[in-house]
């Protein structure tokens, strides 16, 4: 990990993110998202993340984006706007090898520094890797939803977990 920085977004990460999130979505059930945004969709979804000011955090290493986090508000309504859920996608070559335990822990700091008073993970409950980390970091489960989501011709349960910050 020591060669990998974390650094604030820029506009040339867009086509790393569609790519990482790309695999995610044709892949796995970690999003239940069923067709991949194109750049233009993820640059407008960044641009209003940027507006507000949400933690966005990209690892590089070697000038290559090898994964990303940002929190952001859990949902809408105003009397949420302390409440974050975060997200945190990793090059599928850089799984099992620490960073993301390196971008939860700079995600809680700048969430903290933001303003955010809790977060909440909304985890797909078979992703035992996610949730662990997770509860490593002190996160406690709260939810549980049985069938909540369809992918891949079958239903997905979904874990929250909530941290206060």
């Amino acid at each position: 990990m020591s060669d990998t920085i974390l650094r604030a977004f820029s506009w040339s990460d867009i086509p790393a993110i569609t790519r990482i999130y790309r695999h995610y979505v044709d892949n796995t059930a970690i999003t239940f998202d069923t067709e991949a945004p194109g750049e233009e969709a993820i640059a407008e979804k960044y641009a209003g993340l940027q507006k507000l000011g949400h933690p966005l955090i990209i690892a590089e290493r070697d000038n290559k984006v090898i994964g990303y986090a940002y929190a952001s508000f859990y949902r809408p309504r105003a009397a949420y706007r302390f409440t974050c859920e975060d997200s945190i996608y990793l090059d599928p070559q850089e799984t099992g090898k620490g960073l993301g335990r390196v971008m939860l822990t700079e995600l809680l700091v700048q969430s903290k520094a933001f303003g955010f008073k809790q977060m909440l993970a909304v985890i797909t409950a078979d992703t035992a890797n996610s949730i662990a980390i997770h509860e490593k970091f002190g996160f406690e489960r709260v939810g549980y939803y049985s069938a909540v989501g369809y992918k891949f011709d079958r239903w997905h349960d979904i874990v929250h977990l909530q941290k206060a910050l």
